[in-house]
């Protein structure tokens, strides 16, 4: 697992200083001997023990490396370290992947072969309470570390185990900081408080890492601390700067195949707690039922995130959603026409995630339309589209535009909200 001098466009690995596997392999052994949980006491003793002069830079080193395998994510801990990343990939012992926010970037990170990586999967997932063996050869589990972690097993996987980590970085964004970090334009940034002011239901709709969650936790950062939010979530990983949020969190089935309790069921026992606002995390199943159910029956303000490519795609994947739940598109268009009012569109530009649309959901001739409001031109900045209008009317904004021209991000447009 000794790092190697890293390919051409590959970033350098964080764990510089060449501790050979030799000391490794030896400290691994001495501090495994020993029965109870591994310490940094039992560490150091053993890294002593082994009778190298490493000095103190080389010892705490050698610590770390150790404890990284033997309680953290191993040769990929060192990645961790920085805040930027949120995402690893693992795609094969000498190919490895870190996202900063701009893509995948390969590092020179790697496992000596592929029994290290399948050992390292295993561990992870059973520290999660789940197991990874050719009876359940794909799982995602969080550990209690903040790290979500799926993994694959061949011959699910034709050339070798997977393993994702999605990292769970504490910081929660207010509204006001995404704006001034260039991912929210403040045309948008004002539409999207007015939103949550007006308790419009809502979407927000991108592709896996484009920041929904981030902007969810936000807006909901936004609500009165009078409102009572009640957060469904698969993982619990919105974590919303607000005094009175509770959070339901699914929970898998056990080694019997028992005890699952899904996020339909959740949405079920959330109607119970009389929540101001029902949240969502990921409409990803049959939940996406009950979900539209409770917004059309008074609980107005709720809304959730959803996998798309573009904002007039949500339709079609609200349909492939609710077959899972045994209903007709037609059904699915009649209840997401009454229950939401907004879909948010998040996509990545120039290494950044940002809001990219605005757009007002409609029933049009008995098909549930996308109709955009507001769209981020790479050139002009934000454009109004057909339903600008009437999402203006909604929000109780003043429209001073007239006739067809665009809208252009600046501070000429800074002051809409009344």
């Amino acid at each position: 697992m000794t790092a190697q001098p890293p390919p051409d466009g590959t970033a350098p690995s964080p764990w510089e200083g060449h501790i050979d596997a030799q000391l490794l392999d030896v400290v691994r052994r001495r501090v495994l001997s020993q029965a109870g949980p591994v310490t940094e006491l039992q560490l150091a003793a053993a890294v002593r023990e082994s009778g190298r002069l490493l000095g103190a830079a080389g010892s705490l080193l050698a610590m770390e490396r150790i404890s990284a395998e033997l309680n953290g994510l191993g040769p990929l801990q060192g990645l961790v370290k920085d805040p930027a990343v949120t995402d690893i990939f693992v795609n094969a012992p000498d190919s490895v992947w870190q996202d900063r926010g701009a893509g995948p970037q390969k590092v020179a990170v790697r496992f000596g072969n592929e029994t290290e990586l399948r050992a390292l999967a295993v561990r992870l997932v059973a520290s999660g309470g789940r197991r990874l063996d050719e009876s359940s050869p794909c799982v995602d589990v969080k550990l209690a570390a903040g790290y979500r972690i799926h993994a694959v097993l061949p011959p699910i996987s034709t050339k070798g185990t997977l393993l994702s980590i999605r990292i769970k970085r504490r910081t929660v964004f207010s509204l006001e900081q995404m704006v001034d970090a260039g991912g929210v334009e403040p045309l948008f940034a004002q539409l999207l408080a007015a939103l949550m002011k007006r308790r419009l239901n809502f979407l927000i709709s991108g592709a896996t890492g484009a920041g929904k969650t981030t902007l969810l936790s936000a807006l909901l950062g936004l609500c009165p601390a009078t409102e009572r939010l009640v957060l469904i979530e698969d993982a619990a990983e919105l974590e919303p700067d607000h005094p009175h949020a509770v959070t339901l969190e699914a929970r898998h089935e056990n080694a019997e195949g028992a005890g699952a309790v899904d996020l339909a069921e959740l949405v079920r026992q959330a109607l119970r707690m009389n929540p101001g606002r029902l949240i969502v995390g990921e409409c990803r199943g049959a939940e996406v039922r009950e979900l539209l159910m409770a917004m059309n029956t008074g609980h107005s303000g709720g809304g959730g995130t959803i996998h798309a490519n573009s904002a007039r795609d949500v339709p079609a994947r609200l349909a492939a959603l609710g077959a899972l739940a045994a209903m007709t598109p037609e059904a699915v268009f009649l209840q997401g026409a009454s229950a939401l009012d907004v879909v948010i569109h998040l996509s990545r530009a120039n290494g950044k995630r940002i809001v990219a649309e605005l757009a007002v959901v409609q029933l049009e001739k008995g098909r549930l339309e996308v109709v955009p409001a507001l769209t981020l031109h790479p050139e002009l900045g934000p454009v109004r589209g057909a339903a600008w209008t009437g999402l203006a009317a909604r929000l109780k904004l003043a429209d001073k535009f007239d006739g067809a021209a665009p809208l252009s991000g600046g501070a000429g447009h800074h002051g809409y909200l009344p």
